[in-house]
């Protein structure tokens, strides 16, 4: 056992069944400094099931060994975000009540957005021929050194939300990266998605631009568990 991990972490670990799951909580404690406190929500959320499902087999068992290493733009992107910290009741709301309850819960938001992360500005106002536009929530990944923009829709993503991000991002490629800067990320934060839809919006575009789900309320870790079985087994057969 680390020695830079407390008794109460490794109580919170030995309680985790799976021994890939195990080990990538018990990098992640390491490599970020999660508190006991923070282990108990990414536990609780599957953060683990969350971004395995995404990869193959050697990636998955990698991920176990070695914990979330950030190399690439989608290495910092989830698919769904969870945001039960807001306490959102599962009815309308507005896309300015959403985006005001992250940024109360800033710190908890950023748990969730993963490391690297530094919050830049809401309501990012940027100007096209004498017209105003508006980014709900501007990032700056420590990291990958880019800035990475998200917009919130409390409803199923449209094609005319994908081209208003990639018109953002290529604003920031050309008026706001520094020289040092990488290229921008963009995140369209939705409700719900239609996977062939956006595989036909985001088609040829060349921009980092990619499409999340965000849910109030902690996934099953249980249908995660059983989906990331079944991708283990494909994958070794």
């Amino acid at each position: 056992m680390s020695g830079k991990l407390s008794w109460s972490h490794y109580t919170e670990l030995l309680a985790i069944s799976d021994d890939l799951a195990r080990s990538f909580y018990e990098q992640q404690c390491i490599q970020d400094r999660w508190s006991v406190r923070e282990l108990k929500r990414q536990k609780d959320s599957a953060l683990f099931e969350r971004v395995a499902l995404s990869k193959d087999r050697a990636e998955i068992l990698a991920l176990a060994k070695d914990g979330q290493r950030i190399e690439s733009a989608r290495d910092v992107v989830k698919d769904p975000y969870v945001f039960e910290f807001l306490d959102l009741p599962d009815r309308n709301y507005r896309e300015s009540e959403l985006e005001n309850r992250l940024i109360a819960e800033l710190e908890k938001f950023l748990l969730e957005l993963g490391k690297g992360f530094a919050f830049i500005g809401q309501q990012y106002r940027i100007t096209l021929n004498n017209t105003h536009f508006f980014v709900d929530l501007v990032f700056y990944h420590r990291i990958l050194k880019c800035f990475v923009l998200i917009d919130l829709k409390t409803r199923s993503v449209s094609h005319q939300d994908i081209g208003q991000m990639n018109m953002y991002l290529n604003y920031f490629r050309a008026e706001e990266n520094m020289e040092d800067d990488n290229e921008p990320i963009g995140i369209v934060l939705a409700r719900d998605k239609d996977e062939i839809l956006v595989e036909y919006a985001t088609g040829g575009i060349s921009n980092q631009l990619f499409v999340s789900r965000y849910q109030l309320y902690l996934p099953d870790p249980e249908v995660l568990k059983q989906e990331l079985r079944r991708l283990l087994e494909v994958n070794d057969g």
